[in-house]
């Protein structure tokens, strides 16, 4: 039996290229609007806020699907990793760079959740529920393509995946009402 590849289309290639290069001119303009330390801890910390509060693995895509396409390896071991980063990046910044928080929107709103577990900690709770729901099935297509001959849609496995996917519907509307009565203020 041949091994079937899965090569990234042209298209992926080209929204991961663009999404680098987003990041790339986000930490440019960092750097030019305070200075090299400040502007890469900020661009860390914002980074670090769309890992921990945000339902979804947008800053892992950085590492999970071209980690998953180049070597095989799992997005949701990946997405571990990625939030364990962005755990320690926030651990030493509060230790040791605290007034880093305060240079952008994005980093206050993280300070302000960082240091409110109730009720600003169920933010970060429900976007890892979200993030390693979405993670999962993510690896689950990416099983899928890799497997033509697979059997995807047997009764029981297509029952589990409705279930997941019910939850993670369930993840976002509570994140989504979460964000919105939380009403952060900012001095």
């Amino acid at each position: 039996m041949t091994k079937i590849t899965i090569k990234p289309s042209r298209q992926v290639v080209i929204k991961f290229v663009l999404l680098l290069a987003l990041l790339a001119g986000y930490f440019g303009y960092l750097v030019y609007e305070f200075d090299l330390i400040t502007g890469g801890l900020s661009a860390l910390l914002t980074w670090s806020f769309f890992v921990l509060c945000t339902p979804v693995a947008d800053a892992g895509f950085l590492l999970d699907f071209p980690l998953r396409l180049l070597f095989g390896i799992r997005m949701v071991i990946s997405e571990i990793a990625v939030w364990a980063v962005a755990i320690l990046i926030n651990i030493l910044s509060l230790t040791y760079a605290a007034s880093y928080y305060d240079t952008t929107f994005l980093t206050k709103v993280l300070y302000q959740i960082i240091l409110n577990p109730y009720p600003y900690w169920a933010v970060i709770i429900l976007s890892g529920i979200g993030t390693f729901l979405s993670i999962r099935f993510g690896d689950e297509l990416m099983d899928v393509l890799h497997h033509r001959d697979r059997d995807f849609f047997h009764s029981h496995h297509f029952k589990h995946e409705l279930v997941l996917f019910a939850f993670f519907l369930a993840a976002l509307y509570g994140y989504y009402e979460l964000i919105v009565s939380l009403d952060i203020a900012f001095e």
